[in-house]
Protein backbone atom coordinates (compact mmCIF):
# COMPACT_ATOMS: atom_id res chain seq x y z
CA UNK A 1 0.00 0.00 0.00
CA UNK A 2 2.79 2.13 0.75
CA UNK A 3 4.19 1.67 -2.68
CA UNK A 4 0.58 2.47 -4.63
CA UNK A 5 0.57 5.68 -2.41
CA UNK A 6 4.01 7.03 -4.00
CA UNK A 7 6.57 5.97 -1.23
CA UNK A 8 10.36 6.41 -3.33
CA UNK A 9 11.78 3.13 -0.53
CA UNK A 10 10.70 0.89 2.06
CA UNK A 11 12.48 -0.50 4.95
CA UNK A 12 12.14 -3.63 6.84
CA UNK A 13 12.95 -2.71 10.33
CA UNK A 14 13.99 -5.85 12.26
CA UNK A 15 14.44 -4.36 16.22
CA UNK A 16 14.70 -8.09 17.29
CA UNK A 17 16.91 -10.10 15.33
CA UNK A 18 19.95 -9.31 16.93
CA UNK A 19 18.69 -11.45 19.72
CA UNK A 20 19.23 -14.59 17.45
CA UNK A 21 22.09 -16.59 16.41
CA UNK A 22 23.49 -16.35 13.09
CA UNK A 23 22.15 -20.56 12.45
CA UNK A 24 18.40 -19.15 13.81
CA UNK A 25 18.83 -15.97 11.94
CA UNK A 26 19.04 -17.77 8.52
CA UNK A 27 16.48 -20.35 9.42
CA UNK A 28 13.77 -18.71 11.29
CA UNK A 29 14.41 -15.11 9.77
CA UNK A 30 16.12 -14.86 6.07
CA UNK A 31 13.97 -16.83 4.21
CA UNK A 32 10.74 -14.55 5.57
CA UNK A 33 12.95 -11.66 4.73
CA UNK A 34 13.69 -12.58 1.37
CA UNK A 35 10.49 -13.59 0.99
CA UNK A 36 9.21 -10.03 1.71
CA UNK A 37 12.59 -8.42 -0.22
CA UNK A 38 11.99 -10.51 -3.72
CA UNK A 39 7.96 -9.25 -3.45
CA UNK A 40 8.77 -5.69 -3.89
CA UNK A 41 11.78 -6.14 -6.30
CA UNK A 42 12.21 -3.41 -8.99
CA UNK A 43 9.43 -1.31 -7.66
CA UNK A 44 11.48 1.06 -4.41
CA UNK A 45 14.69 0.17 -3.05
CA UNK A 46 14.59 -1.84 -0.05
CA UNK A 47 16.02 -0.98 2.73
CA UNK A 48 16.80 -4.07 5.16
CA UNK A 49 17.70 -2.92 8.62
CA UNK A 50 18.70 -5.34 12.01
CA UNK A 51 20.03 -4.23 15.11
CA UNK A 52 21.79 -5.75 18.09
CA UNK A 53 24.28 -8.42 16.24
CA UNK A 54 26.53 -7.01 14.07
CA UNK A 55 27.71 -11.08 13.04
CA UNK A 56 24.20 -11.00 11.36
CA UNK A 57 25.29 -8.30 8.52
CA UNK A 58 26.47 -10.79 6.26
CA UNK A 59 23.10 -12.88 6.66
CA UNK A 60 21.30 -9.79 6.39
CA UNK A 61 22.70 -8.71 2.58
CA UNK A 62 22.03 -11.98 1.73
CA UNK A 63 18.38 -11.59 2.73
CA UNK A 64 18.29 -9.00 0.21
CA UNK A 65 18.03 -4.91 -0.20
CA UNK A 66 19.96 -2.48 -2.18
CA UNK A 67 20.85 -0.67 1.47
CA UNK A 68 21.48 -2.64 4.11
CA UNK A 69 21.01 -0.20 7.74
CA UNK A 70 23.54 -0.29 10.77
CA UNK A 71 23.05 0.20 14.24
CA UNK A 72 25.42 2.32 16.24
CA UNK A 73 27.25 -0.69 17.70
CA UNK A 74 29.38 -1.53 14.72
CA UNK A 75 31.66 1.11 13.20
CA UNK A 76 30.39 2.27 9.88
CA UNK A 77 34.21 1.33 8.30
CA UNK A 78 33.46 -2.40 9.69
CA UNK A 79 29.60 -2.51 9.12
CA UNK A 80 30.45 -1.44 5.33
CA UNK A 81 32.89 -4.31 4.83
CA UNK A 82 30.77 -6.94 6.16
CA UNK A 83 27.88 -6.18 3.95
CA UNK A 84 30.15 -5.25 0.37
CA UNK A 85 31.01 -1.88 -0.84
CA UNK A 86 28.82 -2.35 -3.66
CA UNK A 87 25.83 -1.75 -0.76
CA UNK A 88 24.20 1.62 0.04
CA UNK A 89 24.30 1.57 4.02
CA UNK A 90 22.18 3.51 6.22
CA UNK A 91 23.48 4.18 9.72
CA UNK A 92 24.59 4.52 12.20
CA UNK A 93 24.53 7.49 14.89
CA UNK A 94 23.72 6.04 18.49
CA UNK A 95 20.12 7.41 19.47
CA UNK A 96 20.85 8.38 22.57
CA UNK A 97 23.32 10.81 21.34
CA UNK A 98 20.26 13.02 20.82
CA UNK A 99 20.53 13.63 24.66
CA UNK A 100 23.96 14.82 24.78
CA UNK A 101 24.75 18.55 24.47
CA UNK A 102 24.79 20.08 21.58
CA UNK A 103 28.67 20.06 20.77
CA UNK A 104 28.75 16.27 21.69
CA UNK A 105 26.33 16.28 19.08
CA UNK A 106 28.20 17.58 16.73
CA UNK A 107 31.15 15.64 17.28
CA UNK A 108 29.65 12.15 16.77
CA UNK A 109 28.11 13.90 13.52
CA UNK A 110 30.83 14.43 12.18
CA UNK A 111 32.28 11.25 13.64
CA UNK A 112 29.91 8.90 11.35
CA UNK A 113 30.82 11.28 8.25
CA UNK A 114 33.88 11.14 8.78
CA UNK A 115 33.64 7.57 8.62
CA UNK A 116 31.60 7.43 5.79
CA UNK A 117 34.83 9.46 4.13
CA UNK A 118 32.52 11.49 1.36
CA UNK A 119 31.62 7.22 -0.42
CA UNK A 120 28.73 7.32 -2.58
CA UNK A 121 25.93 4.93 -0.76
CA UNK A 122 26.45 6.40 2.57
CA UNK A 123 22.56 7.67 3.95
CA UNK A 124 22.93 9.40 7.11
CA UNK A 125 20.94 8.43 9.90
CA UNK A 126 20.45 6.87 13.25
CA UNK A 127 21.26 3.40 14.12
CA UNK A 128 18.15 3.02 15.50
CA UNK A 129 14.92 5.18 16.03
CA UNK A 130 14.32 8.50 17.77
CA UNK A 131 13.93 8.01 21.41
CA UNK A 132 11.00 9.49 23.32
CA UNK A 133 13.06 11.48 25.57
CA UNK A 134 14.64 13.63 22.37
CA UNK A 135 14.03 16.76 21.78
CA UNK A 136 12.89 17.42 18.44
CA UNK A 137 15.05 20.37 18.35
CA UNK A 138 18.41 18.17 18.70
CA UNK A 139 16.90 16.66 16.17
CA UNK A 140 16.65 19.63 13.44
CA UNK A 141 19.78 20.48 14.73
CA UNK A 142 21.22 17.00 13.49
CA UNK A 143 19.94 17.28 10.35
CA UNK A 144 21.22 21.31 10.42
CA UNK A 145 24.18 19.68 11.44
CA UNK A 146 24.35 16.62 8.82
CA UNK A 147 23.81 19.42 5.76
CA UNK A 148 26.22 21.41 7.16
CA UNK A 149 29.20 19.03 7.08
CA UNK A 150 28.68 16.22 4.55
CA UNK A 151 29.37 15.71 0.97
CA UNK A 152 28.26 18.82 -1.29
Amino acid sequence: MQIEAGCQAVQLFDSWAGCLSPHDYREYVLPHTRTVVDGVKGQVPVINFLTGNPALLPLCREAGGEVIGLDWRIELAAGWQAVGHDRAVQGNLDPVTLLADLATLRERTRDVLAQAAGRPGHIFNLGHGVMPEANPDRVKALVQMVHEMGVK
